[in-house]
């Protein structure tokens, strides 16, 4: 029940529907709170979104502010951002139409969450209520390890001085905030640019915990498949699946020339798609609403993320499903996890393909993973817990 105090949440996109991993957190924290305070949304819409009417009757809102906006990732954003003195992201979600809107109705409210740190921009000067922050990751950290990958030098110089600027950028947010939420290792890092501790509170980024009522996956129920959920134009999992296609699946079909994989997700980005052609035994399914017919048939799940920050959203919905799931150790990033009992983590070509062929052929391997990889989701990862904390500490 709302407790008469007032919150209003700001985030970068629409949060319905949860179509990824951030979308996933923003839509259930934001339901969660509606329940505890009087909540107030305000974010960008996207062209072509036609989200907001089902949205709407789905969680009650004291407000709802907005205003569509696109603005590409270009070479000429990214020279006006840097005239604009802030990151490319920053300035990619800068509307002063919805700046406006929020400074006209945050004296009304007692506190403000920012949801990413690019929505800090939109917290008025002026305001005299509590700031939350709500960080999805150290996301300074992850431009940092693309710069230090194998992408062409200009690509890495460019990478590692938007890091520096995100960097900047996230301290100040953290600086301004009464509370900071993130999950353990994001606290470790922001720790390391200066963000005070005492200020941090652990969160997480969780998965459909829905899927822990369904019945256990069996193994004798699944075909040779791989499955891969993500979302397609974001660099981490558009590099994680070029080097897979590279590295890792000649490997692969070496031993299961039989196998296939399936890739989903909406609009995949072109280097993806032209990669793919080459690729006979590939198919990208487009968004799917409803996962489970895919999840269940399929034997291993992946998610081969070469760079990147906290925990991946992608990761836990496969251990929420039982779905055994071969990664990397960024992908296995701040979850307790233990390899080949939780979750498989390879960071080489070699060792990924010999994780998925043991899963592939492992009838006793696989049951094992698939039963403690839920157990461990259960016991630490669902929403209630996650949410019921962080309330608990906003109220205190």
């Amino acid at each position: 029940m709302s407790t008469g105090q007032k919150l209003l949440m700001i985030t970068i996109e629409l949060p319905y529907p949860a179509s990824s991993g951030g979308r996933m957190k923003s839509w259930n924290m934001l339901k969660f709170l509606s329940q505890h305070f009087d909540v107030g949304l305000a974010c960008p819409i996207r062209y072509g979104d036609e989200s907001i009417g089902p949205m709407l009757e789905k969680v009650q809102l004291r407000d709802f502010l907005s205003n569509t906006l696109e603005v590409p990732r270009t070479a000429w954003n990214l020279l006006k951002s840097y005239a604009f003195g802030m990151p490319l992201n920053v300035f990619r979600n800068r509307s002063l139409k919805l700046k406006a809107q929020i400074q006209a109705v945050s004296d009304e409210y007692d506190m403000i969450l920012v949801d990413h740190y690019e929505s800090a921009q939109y917290v008025p000067k002026n305001f005299k209520g509590k700031v939350v922050f709500h960080a999805h990751n150290a996301t300074f950290l992850m431009w940092e390890r693309f710069a230090k990958s194998d992408a062409a030098l200009p690509y890495k110089l460019v990478t590692w001085l938007e890091g520096m600027r995100v960097k900047a950028s996230e301290r100040q947010v953290c600086e301004r905030a009464d509370i900071v939420f993130a999950s353990p290792n994001d606290i470790d890092t922001l720790a390391t640019i200066g963000v005070d501790r005492r200020k941090c509170h652990v969160t997480y980024h969780l998965g459909d915990d829905s899927q822990l009522d369904l019945p256990d996956l069996r193994f004798e129920s699944t075909i040779p498949e791989l499955i891969y959920v993500g979302t397609l134009n974001w660099e981490a999992n558009v590099d994680g699946l070029l080097w897979f296609f590279d590295e890792v699946l000649p490997l692969v079909n070496q031993q299961h020339p039989e196998v296939t994989i399936k890739i989903v997700g909406s609009k995949p980005d072109p280097r993806l798609t032209e990669k793919a052609k080459a690729l006979p035994n590939v198919t990208f399914t487009g968004f799917v609403e409803d996962l489970e017919p895919l999840l269940s048939q399929a034997r291993v799940s992946l998610a081969p993320l070469r760079f990147g920050s906290g925990i991946k959203v992608k990761v836990i919905n496969s251990m929420c499903r039982g779905l055994p799931i071969v990664t990397t150790s960024v992908g296995a990033e701040g979850i307790d996890a233990t390899h080949m009992q939780h979750l498989a983590i390879c960071d080489t070509a070699p060792t990924m393909a010999q994780a998925i062929h043991i899963l592939l052929t492992d009838r006793e391997i696989w049951s094992y993973m698939e039963r403690e990889s839920r157990q461990r989701v259960r016991e630490k990862y669902t929403w209630s817990k996650v949410l019921g904390d962080m309330v608990k500490v906003i109220k205190r």
